[in-house]
């Protein structure tokens, strides 16, 4: 009767059906307005991209997204809509850092980023850093190696020792996979794996430039600081692995599967790390900030 009350008169409709006037309003009132609709639309899209990012979006990346995929909507509506289901990111737990220094290094570089953490271009600056995670069987140990330009992360290993041959595994990985120019700086604390003399002869072949941060001072390579952050707040925190190889497959997983293809960052204009770095090498130029 919708359909048709633009042709036909409702009392003639009803008759024709057997149907009361009174009982078609009534079904006309019962029906979610159009405005309704478009919010259960929407909110079945906020779920999705919600599960999809180990539910760890909030609001503004949520609403990144859905611009992304050609929602128009704005950003106080997703918050009010993601608030009415209570849908948000997932609690953040107290991050404590845990890597410890070296009490005889073969060597120590000077800090050549003195906390400027700013990049023009992919493989002009690294950064590492080592952390725990916990399995039943026991800590494993977490080296990453994480470009400052777009904050990929281009060399990751896991293993139940820290050790130095644990570094030199995501250093290498990062050499094998991005081939960076001669003079990449390779920056860290002075963790004894840091300083330790396979370490400098690596970066001596591959003409790297080692840094490292003063002693004590978490500052001096927040960045790794803060994507250990995230690692375990949005993920670790949340699981309860078996053992190394269970931690591995989960860890490499976010990384390369959801952190570097997809995770928006706030810092790239809501952009992913793939996303920054494939918009930099068609246009040459930093993405949201139009530098050259």
């Amino acid at each position: 009767m919708n359909q048709h009350v633009h042709h036909f008169p409702v009392e003639a409709m009803a008759t024709v059906l057997g149907v009361s006037k009174s009982g078609y309003y009534q079904f006309l009132k019962a029906q979610p307005s159009l405005r309704s609709q478009a919010n259960q639309y929407l909110l079945e899209k906020i779920k999705k991209i919600h599960q999809s990012s180990y539910e760890t979006y909030g609001s503004p990346r949520v609403h990144a997204e859905l611009l992304a995929m050609g929602e128009s909507c704005s950003r106080q509506r997703v918050a009010r809509l993601m608030k009415a289901e209570k849908i948000m990111a997932k609690m953040q737990k107290k991050f404590k850092k845990t890597t410890q220094q070296s009490g005889k290094p073969y060597f120590i570089g000077d800090d050549l980023i003195q906390q400027d953490f700013t990049a023009y271009q992919p493989n002009e600056a690294w950064v590492s850093d080592i952390t725990y995670v916990l399995t039943q069987k026991g800590w494993v140990y977490c080296s990453m190696i994480l470009d400052l330009f777009s904050r990929r992360i281009v060399g990751l290993a896991i293993d139940d020792r820290m050790t130095a041959s644990l570094v030199l595994k995501a250093l290498k990985q990062a050499l094998t996979h991005r081939k960076p120019p001669a003079g990449v700086v390779h920056h860290s604390d002075r963790g004894s794996q840091y300083t330790s003399k396979a370490l400098k002869m690596l970066a001596d072949d591959y003409g790297v430039q080692i840094s490292m941060g003063r002693v004590a001072n978490a500052y001096d390579n927040a960045v790794a600081e803060s994507f250990f952050h995230t690692l375990k707040t949005e993920l670790v925190y949340f699981c309860q692995y078996k053992n190394l190889e269970e931690a591995t497959m989960s860890i490499f997983q976010y990384v390369y599967g959801f952190y570097n293809q997809k995770r928006r960052h706030s810092t790239l204009g809501y952009l992913s790390p793939a996303q920054f770095e494939n918009e930099f090498n068609v246009n040459r130029k930093i993405p949201f900030l139009g530098v050259h």
